[in-house]
């Protein structure tokens, strides 16, 4: 058929679909027997179908089209688009697709990939739904719809999603990988260890997947094993720096001149690749620092440790203004009068403890400790309440950022709701009948104001650490995700101030609503700082509470191997040996820095 009479047949069949949908079908038909690979021949069929009723011969044929678009120009046009980043070329080309057939479910889920892109999930995953409602077999946007659900911290929804999507792709380690990460965010640990064996015993070559089961294993304590499975994914790829750091993140190994050797190797073969390569380039820096830490050379060791940094924070392009501004606008708005017009609302449930504070400044053993207790069960660094807040943001002001202007506005129902929402979303995570529940999230002190008035009866534990030793332990940290402000030194001391400046505020607003932890009088006296914590959450004080080393229990954070040691004082002045390179750091701190672990009077 040529080119021209197959597009007047299209133009025929969709005239012919008003009316004659049997007669729409058949002139479908005779496209594709000339033109096999005709996509939109193939929508049409599906648009003939579903209004013949045959709903099952429609999905076959939608999904037939997505097969089809390699052979139509405009798709592969967007296609290309998304492959070289080019954002707004794809989705004006998909826009267009989508206003001539709104049934194209390959263009459905490309825009969806589009959205997803630039953070949109929500949208992302409702096109989806979509392109899985007119194509059930869309394997392609089901594994899509699962990774959306993933980073939304939607990790059961994930994890049921990617048992369809496995069955019909068994064989794809990607999403068996994903299903695991996604089993271990929601404390099914076991089972998921049970998917890696399977998994590198079918793949023993994946280097990436063999890092995953190595994090697993960390979590759940087994050392021996990580480090096992970190060093084949290694031997697999040694040039994948995120490997190295892996290792390097367990804290409790020293690697020798032959690890450092073959990290340099492999630096400098990615070097010359470009920004392309920035991953394993900065995953190597931050591993060589500690290498070259472990053999005493503090100047090579900064030398990496700020190499790193630099990728990372140009990667991320933090801005410590927007902090402060934050920390400005929630002192001026939440004043005494402030929460106390709202006593008494919100959810009254007590479950939770929310431990809060810096990142490295000893939340991570706090929770240890308190684990232990018969009535606390320790969970992870759950997302909810910053995901609470920007959604709230979102919702009354169109702009996460203004989440302190939206909890002004919210009515008491709406408070009420979010606590609720909080319980609801939180619930997944508690394995045991105990009463009360941690959420060790550090970031949560931006949010201090808004746990009070959503769940007032909810425990707060801020944990303190010296400034220098704090900030510098994240500047020899590579964070998973978040954080951006700990990749400058500069921007680290600024953050410290800020959360300083905000605790004090809420101490002087909300008093003896939060309990502080200074971390160095915890280390000299551990009796004393655990009743006095036990005390303040209203619990009987437990001798398992000190022995917190011997609890089992599987542990997220880059702490987990440290918290399975007894109290010692390895972390105190690891600064020292680097502060010819802290004059960034000492200035951003400023009069905090002399006053801990007193708070200055003006910060």
């Amino acid at each position: 058929m040529a080119t021209v009479s197959h597009d007047e047949a299209l133009a025929n069949a969709r005239r012919l679909l008003n009316g004659q949908p049997g007669a729409a079908l058949a002139q479908a038909r005779a496209i594709l027997e000339a033109v096999p690979g005709s996509a939109a021949a193939h929508r049409l069929a599906a648009h003939a179908l579903r209004a013949l009723g045959r709903e099952e011969e429609a999905q076959a044929a939608s999904l037939a089209a997505v097969g089809a678009t390699i052979h139509d120009a405009a798709m592969v046009g967007a296609a290309l688009a998304l492959a070289e980043d080019r954002l707004p070329d794809a989705e004006a080309a998909l826009r267009q697709r989508l206003r001539e057939d709104a049934t194209d479910v390959a263009a459905i889920r490309m825009l969806a990939e589009v959205a997803g892109r630039i953070g949109r999930y929500a949208d992302a995953e409702k096109l989806l739904v979509r392109a899985l409602e007119l194509a059930p077999g869309f394997g392609a946007a089901r594994a899509n719809l699962a990774t959306v659900q993933y980073k939304q911290n939607r990790f059961a929804d994930a994890a049921e999603t990617l048992d369809a999507v496995l069955e019909g792709d068994p064989d794809n380690p990607a999403h068996a990988n994903l299903k695991a990460a996604a089993l271990g965010r929601i404390g099914g640990y076991d089972e998921a260890l049970a998917l890696y064996e399977q998994l590198t015993a079918r793949f023993p070559d994946h280097a990436k997947l063999w890092m995953s089961y190595g994090h697993m294993l960390k979590t759940v304590g087994r050392q021996d094993d990580s480090i096992a499975a970190y060093r084949h994914a290694i031997e697999t790829e040694p040039g994948l720096g995120e490997i190295w750091w892996s290792l390097a993140n367990l804290k409790t190994i020293r690697f020798d001149a032959a690890d450092r050797t073959a990290m340099e190797d492999a630096l400098l073969a990615a070097e010359p690749a470009g920004a392309a390569r920035d991953d394993d380039r900065l995953h190597l820096h931050f591993a060589l620092g500690k290498a070259y830490d472990d053999a005493g050379e503090a100047g090579h060791a900064f030398r990496h440790y700020a190499a790193g940094n630099a990728i990372r924070a140009g990667q991320l392009g933090y801005d410590a203004a927007d902090t402060r501004a934050l920390v400005d606008t929630t002192i001026r708005t939440c004043t005494a009068d402030f929460f106390a017009a709202r006593e008494g609302q919100g959810d009254p449930a007590p479950d939770p403890i929310f431990i809060l504070g810096m990142p490295r400044a000893g939340s991570t053993l706090i929770e240890q400790i308190l684990s232990c207790h018969s009535a606390i069960e320790g969970t992870m660094e759950l997302p909810d309440i910053p995901a609470l807040a920007l959604g709230l943001g979102r919702e009354a002001k169109e702009d996460g950022r203004r989440w302190v202007e939206a909890l002004a506005d919210a009515p008491s129902e709406k408070l009420a709701d979010m606590g609720a929402a909080f319980l609801r979303g939180t619930a997944v995570q508690r394995k045991t009948g105990k009463p009360f529940y941690i959420d060790k999230l550090p970031n949560n002190w931006l949010y201090v104001p808004l746990i009070r008035l959503i769940l007032p009866n909810a425990k707060i534990v801020d944990a303190r650490r010296d400034p220098l030793d704090c900030c510098f332990s994240n500047f020899r940290q590579h964070f998973a995700k978040g954080q951006a402000f700990s990749y400058s030194l500069a921007d680290m001391g600024a953050y410290y101030r800020d959360y300083v400046r905000l605790m004090a505020h809420i101490d002087a607003v909300q008093p003896g609503r939060v309990h502080r932890v200074i971390h160095e009088a915890l280390l000299d006296d551990p009796e004393a700082e655990v009743r006095a914590l036990l005390g303040f959450l209203d619990l009987r004080f437990e001798e398992a509470c000190l022995a917190f080393h011997a609890n089992a229990r599987a542990v997220r954070t880059a702490s987990s191997e440290q918290v399975r040691r007894p109290i010692n004082r390895d972390g105190v002045g690891q600064w020292q040996r680097y502060d010819a390179w802290l004059g960034p750091l000492k200035d951003a701190l400023g009069p905090v820095l002399a006053a801990y672990p007193a708070v200055p009077a003006h910060i």
